[in-house]
């Protein structure tokens, strides 16, 4: 009978390491729940042969905030816009979600409010999803997007990784205005 060596101390404590960060890089990885995402979607959709949208942008983020993806009150409020930076992980059509914002009317400060909806992705791969959906639900998709100051411009003081950046919009103005 073969005796069992046991395992040298340090040998242990790298195979501890490597499973807890892979457990945790998993996890990281993990889209938000699927309803979430399909709430979005929803609030960002058109109701065929209108300019109305699907679902409400309110019911879709208050989902977000009792899952806790984004604060109980917008990061920011700027003009007619609440800003909601996301504190956990989630993805949106392959990408990762890492604003969303929602504009609406509570009092009238001036010109020009278009509500509905927004969000700022972290874009991973190809972009083809979100081109062919904006088309489809008369949404503005701007691409590429330089995060740190849009965040700026609204007065949101956060660090945002580098990277490649799009933002999608779905308000009132984007499914009014003239086809191409």
């Amino acid at each position: 009978m073969q005796a069992i060596t046991p395992m040298p101390a340090c040998r242990t404590r790298r195979l501890l390491g490597a499973l807890l960060l892979a457990a945790t890089c998993a996890s990281t990885l993990a889209a938000a729940d699927p309803g979430l995402e399909t709430g979005l979607t929803h609030a960002l959709q058109l109701k065929k042969g209108t300019t109305a949208r699907v679902g409400t942008s309110g019911k879709a983020i208050q989902a977000y905030m009792r899952e806790g993806y984004v604060g109980k009150r917008p990061d920011q409020r700027f003009d007619y816009t609440d800003y909601y930076l996301l504190k956990k992980p989630a993805s949106f059509m392959g990408h990762a979600l890492v604003l969303i914002e929602e504009e609406y009317i509570t009092q009238y400060i001036g010109c020009c409010v278009s509500p509905g909806v927004g969000v700022t992705l972290k874009v991973q791969g190809s972009t083809q999803k979100l081109q062919a959906f904006a088309r489809a639900q008369r949404c503005t998709l701007r691409d590429p997007v330089d995060i740190r100051h849009e965040l700026n411009e609204v007065a949101i003081k956060t660090r945002m990784p580098k990277g490649h950046y799009a933002s999608l919009s779905c308000r009132e103005r984007d499914a009014e205005r003239e086809e191409p």
